[in-house]
């Protein structure tokens, strides 16, 4: 199962909106097939395992990190290509929480004959599809938002200046995250601000990454058709709330999706979460400023943030992560939970979840 889960990893950056899947074969002590999910409408992690075992398939045990599929969409049921290669034994780390899938594919081997085990290395397996999880359970993707920050929490000097505050190896990094993200998310201030590309620039790979879509909260459409972001290849999605023809029709016109959503003064955070999670995103990575990092973190949207803190200092007039209404008293405060600390380069990332209350 380590080995399946390794196989996996390898489509971290092109399965989406597909789970990341790897499946290995194993007969008299030796392994006979091996496979991953490379591409959504590609043949899935246990078929690729089937045609590399071929007739060694027959009496083999399946290692698999999530649950064959039993339902017919772009490739056929996982569950019965298990059965008609007459498998023995499958062993999968957990249950497919899509509701076409969510313990039929197992039970339909079980009823085939075939012994199942499930929950062997479910936590190894679980990390590599939480925006798929979060997808199929809550109807929403799952959230990460950086922020670079200075050691005194500090993301920008107080006339908007920030580049760059961390260091080339945390920039590199944050490139990885963005090529394993369903989309890349930022607000119209740093749109007007920065005029950020959004893509994710990594070292030729193979498979090559799937790139993420750019998403803009935007309420009044004022991103203009001449950004950057605009001018690549790829989905980008402009979510407002307030009725702008003229701007629409410039946005479309430059390539852009307009995504109306509801709200007053500014969008309605949860009803964009909804629309991706409708849109098949798993991931979005988050790059903003302070008021929508504020606004996401108070509406209680963000899952995760990762942080990169540079040993810098940058005082007390300059711009903080997060942009909220003042605190009436400590009660009242935003309690987190250290997942992972480590150095990148010479910055730490700090990665943490929003504690269980």
């Amino acid at each position: 199962m380590a080995r399946a889960v390794q196989l996996a990893r390898r489509g971290l950056f092109s399965a989406d909106p597909n789970p990341r899947v790897g499946c290995v074969l194993v007969k008299a002590g030796r392994i006979v097939g091996e496979g991953w999910h490379e591409r959504a409408g590609g043949p899935h992690a246990e078929r690729v395992a089937i045609a590399g075992a071929g007739t060694d398939a027959s009496g083999a045990t399946a290692y698999v990190t999530l649950e064959p599929c039993s339902h017919t969409g772009r490739t056929g049921p996982c569950a019965d290509a298990l059965i008609e290669a007459r498998v023995a034994r499958v062993v999968c780390a957990a249950t497919d929480p899509n509701p076409l899938v969510d313990g039929t594919g197992i039970r339909k081997l079980r009823e085939s004959g075939v012994d199942v085990t499930v929950g062997v290395l479910e936590a190894s397996a679980a990390a590599l599809n939480p925006g798929y999880r979060s997808r199929m359970t809550r109807g929403r993707p799952l959230i990460r938002s950086k922020l670079a920050a200075s050691l005194d929490g500090r993301t920008a000097l107080a006339n908007g200046e920030s580049q760059w505050i961390t260091g080339e190896a945390a920039r590199r990094d944050v490139h990885r995250w963005r090529a394993r993200a369903s989309a890349v998310l930022t607000g119209i201030g740093t749109v007007l601000a920065d005029d950020p590309e959004l893509d994710a620039r990594l070292p030729a790979s193979h498979p090559p990454i799937v790139q993420p879509a750019r998403i803009i909260v935007d309420s009044d459409l004022r991103t203009p058709p001449t950004a950057r972001t605009l001018e690549l290849p790829g989905t980008v999605l402009v979510f407002g709330c307030r009725e702008a023809p003229e701007s629409a029709e410039a946005l479309k016109r430059a390539g852009a999706r307009v995504q109306m959503v509801p709200g007053a003064r500014h969008c309605d955070l949860a009803q964009v979460m909804t629309r991706l999670g409708e849109l098949q995103f798993n991931e979005v990575w988050v790059e903003a400023g302070a008021r929508l990092n504020g606004a996401l973190l108070h509406a209680g949207l963000i899952d995760e943030l990762v942080i990169y803190l540079a040993p810098r200092v940058l005082g007390a007039d300059a711009r903080g992560m997060f942009a909220m209404e003042p605190l009436a008293s400590l009660e009242d405060r935003v309690e987190l939970e250290y997942q992972d600390v480590r150095k990148v380069g010479k910055d730490l990332r700090i990665r943490a979840c929003l504690a269980e209350s």
